[in-house]
């Protein structure tokens, strides 16, 4: 059987080398991945939960430390999250938001995953008792605690199943709302690649929606060309534009449909970079801005919060060749009089934002809080303890 730590540090690995892309495919390997810290994770007679969580909690932080910007979508959940712009690839940690909600679907304040657990352990575990049994009856508590551990890691897996099988469907459960959107001879709009919203439009395709959808292309990586070339093998008539022609163009539109990277508990959207620009213009024009999101990339935090990072910058060679201009670029000490930044993603703010439709169906920004809420307990929010300072 893999050593954890080897199965961590390879996952680790894949990810500072970006093998692995695309958000359902990276939140799909982290829950893998901790279900299998889960199941290799030697269990005492006592503290099984904080055992196990310090275990998930100790994956999760060097998740963060590789990848704070993907951490901030998974924020508190099993799984990572992600921008979804690259249709080719499947599909960017912490504990599980799923575990929770299935335990709080029937109360009134979902409660800590640590709770959950310990009263798990606490109903499994029989207290020693003084008896005059003698070596059997001891033995049958020890057996019993070692039943108990085994139950509690089995129960956590099962939880774990349960959000991967989530994260799995959560493209077809959205797309099965698309008639309900969609409409005959609408005009959609949509920016760089999101394999959530080609499902979505090729789902209402195949109910028989005759629709036109506009791309635009998503530079400086192009994501859109794909998705348009995706989307017309599909016999969907589409009309590829660059960017900055998304004004232009607006006013010609039915509605904006677009993916995202996380979704803030605000209501704001973590989105490739030039959503911001498209959102300005939905709302200039009065065009509805949909995003669509799986419940794997809500994230419980608010903007402002310090763990937050709202974007990462890419490679600069994706905008210029350096061998065209290195005479103008000093990469080693800065001082050049040629920069280039290259920011992956925008936020767009909750007032931009028409409706969001996840796999749990459509819902108002306001209502965002609430349903991050029935996923997260605050006790659970905390993945990365801040070194204590001595005095």
């Amino acid at each position: 059987m893999p050593d954890v730590q080897a199965l961590v540090n390879d996952f680790v690995n894949l990810l500072k080398k970006r093998r692995i892309e695309g958000s359902q495919a990276t939140a799909k390997q982290t829950a893998v991945l901790l279900r299998s810290v889960i199941s290799q994770q030697r269990v005492p007679h006592t503290n099984q939960a904080t055992v196990l969580i310090n275990a998930v909690r100790a994956v999760g932080e060097q998740i963060i430390d590789v990848n704070p910007i993907d951490a901030v979508a998974g924020f508190g959940m099993f799984a990572g999250s992600d921008d979804e712009d690259d249709v080719e690839r499947d599909d960017y940690p912490a504990l599980s938001a799923a575990s929770v909600a299935a335990a709080a679907r029937s109360t009134s304040r979902p409660p800590s995953l640590q709770t959950l657990l310990e009263d798990v352990t606490d109903s499994a575990v029989v207290p020693p008792t003084p008896s005059s049994g003698g070596d059997s009856e001891g033995i049958s508590r020890t057996l019993e605690k070692g039943s108990s551990g085994r139950k509690l890691k089995h129960d956590v897996i099962e939880a774990v199943n349960e959000l991967i099988q989530d994260i799995t469907s959560c493209h077809e459960q959205i797309a099965e709302q698309a008639v309900e959107h969609i409409h005959q001879n609408e005009v959609i709009l949509t920016l760089g690649s999101s394999k959530t919203v080609l499902e979505f439009l090729c789902a209402a395709k195949e109910k028989k929606r005759s629709f036109k959808v506009v791309v635009a292309e998503g530079a400086p990586r192009y994501q859109g060309q794909v998705l348009a070339k995706e989307l017309a093998a599909r016999g969907i008539q589409t009309t590829v534009i660059a960017d900055s022609a998304t004004f232009a163009m607006i006013s010609q539109v039915n509605m904006v449909i677009v993916g995202a990277h996380a979704v803030m508990a605000n209501g704001g959207v973590i989105a490739p970079i030039g959503l911001h620009m498209v959102a300005l213009a939905a709302q200039r024009h009065a065009v509805p801005f949909v995003v669509l999101a799986g419940s794997h990339k809500l994230c419980p935090l608010y903007p402002h919060n310090p763990q937050v990072l709202l974007t990462e910058l890419r490679s600069p060679s994706e905008l210029l060749d350096f061998g065209e201009f290195s005479d103008l670029m000093d990469s080693a000490t800065g001082s050049g009089s040629l920069h280039v930044v290259n920011p992956a993603f925008d936020y767009v703010p909750p007032n931009l934002v028409s409706l969001f439709i996840t796999d749990t169906g459509g819902h108002n920004p306001s209502y965002m809080y609430r349903l991050i809420a029935d996923y997260y307990s605050a006790d659970d929010l905390v993945v990365k303890q801040r070194p204590t300072t001595g005095s």
